[in-house]
């Protein structure tokens, strides 16, 4: 299915870009992570990134065209695609519509009575066109990204700052990333300290000119985020949002509510749902919108530790309570530490719960005789440029089994089933926050020590946190090895969009049969999981035969 790419927002401050110049031409064949073009915003001049893969059916702008943010430049899909519709409503069919839909709704409003009472006069503007400054929010820095983590500050305030230097480290759900400043000046303010995750927007920053008023800056910001935000009568998005949470605050807000003047406290919805979901309580927190309402801000800001304690007033004639117990030397007390969860295993919970509870797996185990491939192991490794390891072996083994057979290399798409006609192969690497997935693209036509070469760079990579987006995604494939831990047997999650994933244990010496003759086999197990959606039993069965046939006989590999 075509995919239509639109002129992202590169910058907080971007409205359009320009076209410096396209990298690929109509008809090119597209990876994920290839760069389309080079786009001069307001600040500097940046690559596009192809998220999909495909083939580039249809360029828009030419270079050196002025296109706005969210306006359409290319069309992506598969070649031979028939995009006549999407190119009419580009050309013509989708603004005319738009302006046409707004009327009835305007006729509506008039005619309708008014149910809610009339919003408070807002406050005049704040004229920010004297102050040379510019604010600096959390850039989205992947195409999954809603949040960053800022991990360490590299300029503080008061330090000059040049174009193209680097502000800070960011742990978005990827990787580790540096965020550039885009303007020359004085980082006037920094609103986040180092550990705290901040929402994709979310501003971080000011640099401007010394002396320059960024608190007024900081309030007009402020101003337009709780108009955009944060009120209910005038902003669709939220009342949408709030419309999701219904019951759910009918139920556990009630105590909430019910706690301030007049019996009910007032708040945003938003700043309902945020607060349900910290376990707060509406009552502790101080309102900053106007007349006292609690808003987003408000809630976020909010520490329970600086709340007073309200201590239940003890019933007249009631026995004071007893101390606790001291404890006794030498016996253990009961103690815990709590750490936030990092963005990587914030993605990787959120992900793997979605593959598992909506993919029906269903799991293949086969055991595979290792001998010939040791033997080969050694062989090779006397000629090899690189150390060849079994990861390595299995690796080949599996990508010259999945060009045998095309359905395991699927993804299910809803209403679809994509046969990749190429092999990526992601490879699981454990770091300390949790698990990364390099991809190995192309594996069908690299040699083992080609292989070998780039999962050793690829995991360095991921264990230093130096991975790029590019480096984790479009895989159609996964394995995952914990031989190496001493694991005999295992199962696996399947990594979506891959229909499959390939568990691998460790090699045991154990009793088995040759010839009729009990002898010492060295047998490594292997485990398939498979979307059953796109994966039946039998195709499963067979590919795991390919597979297993190739390691006992490695030589079969290379050929």
């Amino acid at each position: 299915m075509a995919e239509v790419i639109k002129m992202p927002k590169m910058s907080d401050t971007m409205t359009e870009g320009v076209i410096a110049s396209w990298l690929k031409k109509v008809g090119d064949s597209v990876s994920s992570g290839d760069i389309l073009a080079e786009v001069e915003t307001d600040k500097a001049t940046m690559e596009l990134e192809s998220y999909e893969d495909g083939t580039l059916l249809y360029i828009g702008p030419k270079d050196g065209d002025s296109v706005p943010v969210d306006a359409v430049i290319a069309i992506l899909g598969e070649k031979g695609e028939d995009i006549s519709g999407l190119l009419s409503e580009i050309e013509g069919g989708g603004a005319p519509a738009a302006k046409e839909e707004a009327k009835p709704e305007e006729k509506k409003e008039e005619a309708a009575p008014a149910k809610k009472e009339a919003p408070a006069p807002k406050k005049a503007a704040v004229d920010t066109s004297n102050i040379k400054a510019s604010v600096i929010k959390m850039p989205k820095m992947s195409d999954t990204m809603t949040e960053g983590v800022l991990v360490s500050w590299l300029k503080k305030e008061g330090d000059k700052v040049s174009a193209g230097d680097i502000l800070a480290e960011v742990e978005t759900d990827k990787a580790t990333m540096e965020l550039e400043a885009y303007e020359d000046g004085t980082l006037l303010f920094i609103g986040v300290k180092e550990g705290d995750s901040v929402p994709v927007d979310a501003t971080i920053a000011v640099i401007g000119e010394e002396g320059a008023d960024y608190k007024a800056l900081l309030d007009a910001d402020s101003s337009a985020l709780s108009d955009s935000e944060e009120n209910a009568t005038t902003d669709e998005d939220i009342e949408a949002r709030a419309e999701t949470v219904g019951a759910e605050e009918t139920s556990g807000t009630a105590e909430q509510e019910t706690s301030g003047e007049n019996g009910r406290v007032k708040a945003s919805p938003l700043a309902k749902k945020v607060a349900q979901e910290k376990g707060l309580k509406l009552s502790q927190i101080k309102g900053s919108g106007e007349g006292g309402r609690i808003v987003l801000r408000d809630v976020e800001n909010f520490k329970p530790s600086a709340a007073p304690q309200e201590a239940a007033p003890a019933p007249k004639g009631a026995p004071a309570p007893k101390a606790a117990p001291a404890a006794l030397p030498g016996v253990p007390t009961e103690e815990y530490e709590e750490v936030n969860v990092s963005q990587m295993r914030k993605v990787i919970a959120r992900r793997l719960s979605e593959s598992l509870f909506t993919a029906p797996h269903f799991f293949l185990t086969m055991s595979i005789n290792m001998d010939k491939a040791m033997e080969a192991r050694v062989s090779m490794n006397e000629v090899s440029p690189v150390k060849l390891s079994f990861n390595d072996l299995v690796l080949k083994a599996a990508a010259v089994a999945l060009r045998q057979h095309p359905a395991v290399n699927s993804s299910w798409l809803g209403d679809k089933i994509r046969y990749n006609k190429h092999i990526n192969i992601g490879v699981a690497v454990a770091v300390e926050e949790g698990l990364l997935v390099p991809v190995v693209r192309n594996a069908d036509f690299k040699s083992l020590s080609a292989i070998s070469s780039e999962v050793k760079e690829l995991g360095g990579k991921a264990k230093s946190k130096k991975l790029q987006p590019a480096e984790m995604e479009g895989s159609t494939f996964s394995i995952s090895n914990l031989g190496m831990f001493g694991i005999d047997e295992f199962t696996a999650i399947i990594n979506p969009p891959n229909a499959c994933i390939l568990a691998v244990g460790g090699i045991s010496q154990v009793p088995v049969v040759k010839n009729g003759e009990i002898k010492i086999g060295n047998i490594m197990k292997v485990t398939l999981s498979c979307d059953h959606r796109v994966v039946d039993g039998a195709v499963g069965s067979a590919f795991l035969q390919t597979f297993k046939n190739l390691l006992e006989n490695p030589v079969r590999i290379l050929v």
